[in-house]
């Protein structure tokens, strides 16, 4: 992309950052080295997913094993995870600004993928907790890191689309520990492990989390080929932006930067809140098994996921040969009220099938923003700045997406309806209302960005 995109990494810099000009090659194609991390991250982030979200396909042994109720079992998906990561987030955001990106990565990928391999050894409920506290705090490190080594590897104009390659990541890693995770649990039921050391009595669901830790582990392999490319627009003689000048930025610019993580934050609830509780729709309401679920959902959220993650720069970069050179935050906004629509089907699905193309809907239409958002910020943000700028986009989604979505959806289902054959119409409320208020907020959000770029 070009014209008012690839200078908005300029508009938004600080006076002493325009000083120091880009290098030479910045507008040249991106090297072997940056497609080779491009790769490498995205397979990361897909890794993440996997150990992520391979529990929502296991509510229903979990239920039968510890006997939970739905909100506790959203605890699980929710605040064990989202509390750890939110934690070390603004921890990751720092270390990103002033250390190695790449040490960060594989560090953080062996510890998720340990902590993964501990929830398929948890003997209780307690235990399953705080080893799903575990993977959130090491996932905290991928998004700080790998935006801001992204950002730095690519030039300007080409940013958009290596986020929405990245960003296939959560679409690729719901959608194989949707598909994998079914079929190996039904698998492992069949399964005679009594006379393997350890391994023995263990449970079906047990076997799938030590499956899902094993990636993890020979990806943060593949990281050690990685480069930790020159910081991009850094200050001359500065290791570090002091945060004085990280908190006036913030501060200058708030009519973009609250609205932006308030109206994302929102929509993230969706993005959380359809893979968290479909497939338990799906079963109990339709009555299909796992295995089905697993498939034909996970091939759904991978397939639709993926397209409207690399979509999104496309359409943006139409709009802005239209004339629109707000087409990075106007994106999001249409996508947020195409979402109020598409939830509330959900909760008049007559059929299956019916229900199955609603989440097709939702995971293209979710999807197909958050490159824009990710580029959007990177781009507007000085680059000793973007790690902390990241770390705060994590805290505020994950509080809403990762830590709210669940546990709200599950509530209604417990206390309001009484009645788990509901969960959908749980889910169709909680993302309507989500996708509404992300529609205010970065409606909102588009004043502040236009204000921004109309200082260049």
């Amino acid at each position: 992309m070009s014209g008012g995109v690839s200078g908005a990494a300029v508009a938004f810099a600080e006076p002493e950052e325009q000083a120091t000009p880009l290098p030479a090659d910045t507008e040249s194609a991106p090297t072997a080295a940056a497609w080779y991390l491009i790769f490498v991250l995205t397979l990361t982030y897909t890794a993440s997913f996997v150990d992520r979200q391979v529990l929502n396909l296991l509510v229903v042994p979990l239920k039968a094993d510890f006997g939970l109720s739905d909100t506790r079992l959203s605890l699980l998906q929710g605040v064990a995870f989202t509390g750890a990561y939110i934690l070390f987030s603004p921890l990751f955001g720092r270390l990103a600004d002033t250390g190695s990106r790449k040490r960060i990565l594989i560090g953080g990928s062996i510890l998720w993928s340990l902590g993964t391999g501990l929830c398929g050894l948890a003997r209780g409920y307690w235990q399953l907790f705080f080893a799903r506290a575990a993977v959130g705090g090491a996932e905290a490190s991928v998004t700080p890191a790998a935006w801001s080594i992204i950002a730095d590897s690519f030039p300007t104009r080409m940013i958009p689309r290596a986020f929405s390659i990245f960003l296939m990541g959560p679409y690729i890693g719901g959608g194989l520990a949707l598909i994998f995770g079914g079929l190996l649990l039904e698998a492992a039921q069949g399964w005679d492990l009594s006379a393997v050391p350890y391994l023995g009595a263990l449970r079906p669901w047990q076997v799938v989390f030590l499956v899902a830790g094993i990636p993890g582990v020979l990806i943060a392999l593949m990281m050690l080929r990685i480069r930790e490319p020159v910081r991009k627009l850094a200050p001359r003689d500065s290791a570090q932006m002091p945060f004085a000048q990280v908190w006036r930025t913030f501060t200058d610019r708030r009519d973009f930067y609250g609205n932006f993580y308030a109206g994302m934050a929102s929509l993230v609830i969706v993005l959380y809140a359809f893979p968290a509780w479909m497939p338990a729709m799906l079963m109990r309401r339709f009555g299909a098994s796992a295995a089905t679920v697993g498939v034909q959902y996970g091939v759904a959220v991978l397939v639709t996921g993926s397209i409207g993650v690399l979509a999104g720069p496309m359409v943006a970069d139409w709009l802005r040969r239209r004339g629109h050179h707000d087409a990075l935050m106007r994106v999001p906004f249409f996508a947020a009220l195409a979402l109020i629509p598409i939830s509330l089907a959900l909760a008049f699905a007559p059929s299956y099938e019916f229900a199955m193309v609603v989440a097709t809907l939702a995971s293209f239409t979710y999807s197909l923003p958050q490159a824009l958002a990710s580029s959007g910020l990177q781009m507007a943000t000085p680059n000793r700045m973007r790690g902390i700028s990241s770390s705060v986009y994590v805290f505020v989604a994950s509080v809403m997406g990762l830590g709210a979505a669940p546990t709200i959806v599950a509530l209604l289902t417990d206390h309001v309806f009484a009645d788990e054959r509901s969960v959908g119409l749980s889910l169709s409320v909680t993302c309507a209302v989500a996708a509404g208020v992300s529609a205010f907020f970065v409606g909102r959000a588009l004043k502040g960005y236009r204000r921004v770029l109309a200082l260049q």
